[in-house]
């Protein structure tokens, strides 16, 4: 038996005529998703029709074939990705789609459950997960000079929690950049606990890249950056990705295609986040997945706590008992964030100091 917390891939024969077998994935006696599969491994046969257990009446499993680990278990749309902790037949998918019937109102479940081999022998047509969406809404940080230009979109200009450009969703930024010239980075190299600080801010939110509009080569010339060795700038870089491992780090070579870059990023980030998967999928990766649940931070919650959920006056501890899992230089910041811009009015000292929300701000937050 696995640990708690462990998740198995575990394989039944059931004697079955048309689904000899049963696959479970479990944490401990948790069932995160349970199938009833036509044969062992799709192998080099393609596609391996299954269907659910639940909601229908099947022969109990007579015997297990295997037990294996499960290594990595990640959602790409409608696909759900699992790799096992073995040399071989160690990565297969499985696809959910819904279908229309032909002749009534209403839609089936068709679950394909295929490998990596089988999709290299097979080539079929290329599909991207993320397709994109044509439309989206880009803010631009109101202290971001000279910025880019996203033409057929939505742009507004608002104080960012952090970094220069961000695509909005319904809640606030679902991914953020931040944009550096070469002479920019270089700049900050020069305080480079500053800088790191300022990355491990953007780091926090689950899509975030420092886009460079400069290539990597041009750090290494000499006659580009002057003040410093190449060999401090090159150690420099390798640190950001060495201590940054969950941030984009992108080199896009020039401003049009930093801006470019940025515009598909944002683009494919809102598509991943409307494509809505099957519970199935959802579930199981939620109940496997140990990332934060946010998608852009907490920055933007606190907020939206303090203006629509929050008494007119309140004290800072009230506020943190709201938001026991976010930091408190989060909750700091969007105080006097809140405060500067008058809509949040502080009184007193110490223990008996208090905020008080004003009305006749700049609007509610977005």
């Amino acid at each position: 038996m696995g640990e708690m917390g462990e998740i198995i891939w575990i394989l039944e024969s059931t004697g079955g005529e048309r689904f000899p077998y049963r696959l479970s994935i479990k944490r401990g006696e948790e069932v995160l998703l349970c199938l009833r599969v036509q044969d062992r491994w799709p192998g080099g046969k393609g596609n391996i029709f299954c269907k659910r257990e639940e909601g229908r009446v099947w022969s109990p499993p007579v015997a297990e074939v295997e037990r294996v680990p499960v290594v990595a278990l990640k959602r790409y749309g409608k696909r759900l990705a699992v790799v096992l902790d073995r040399g071989r037949n160690k990565r297969c998918e499985f696809l959910f789609l819904k279908k229309r019937y032909k002749t009534k109102e209403g839609e089936y479940e068709q679950i394909f459950w295929r490998t990596q081999q089988a999709l290299k022998e097979r080539r079929p047509r290329v599909k991207l997960t993320a397709q994109g969406t044509s439309f989206l809404h880009v803010a631009i940080d109101v202290n971001e000079k000279y910025p880019w230009k996203f033409s057929g979109c939505k742009v507004t200009r608002e104080k960012l929690p952090v970094g220069d450009y961000g695509v909005m969703g319904a809640e606030g930024p679902l991914a953020i950049v931040e944009r550096k010239t070469l002479e920019n980075l270089l700049a900050e190299f020069g305080t480079m606990s500053v800088l790191h600080q300022q990355l491990g801010e953007l780091e926090v939110y689950r899509y975030a890249a420092l886009v460079i509009e400069a290539n990597y080569s041009d750090f290494l010339s000499s006659a580009r950056v002057k003040f410093y060795r190449s060999t401090f700038v090159a150690k420099a870089i390798a640190e950001l990705f060495a201590l940054h491992p969950k941030l984009n780090i992108v080199f896009a070579g020039s401003r049009k295609l930093a801006r470019e870059w940025t515009l598909r990023f944002f683009s494919a980030i809102q598509s991943h986040e409307k494509d809505v998967p099957p519970a199935v999928v959802r579930e199981a990766v939620a109940a496997y997945s140990t990332q934060p649940s946010f998608q852009g931070g907490s920055y933007y919650g606190v907020k939206k706590k303090v203006m629509e959920e929050m008494p007119p006056q309140f004290t800072i501890s009230l506020l943190r008992e709201s938001c026991p899992d976010v930091p408190q230089a989060t909750i700091r910041k969007v105080l006097n964030d809140l405060k500067r811009e008058g809509r949040l009015m502080s009184h007193g000292r110490g223990l008996k100091s208090y905020w008080e929300r004003l009305d006749g701000g700049e609007g509610d937050p977005e």
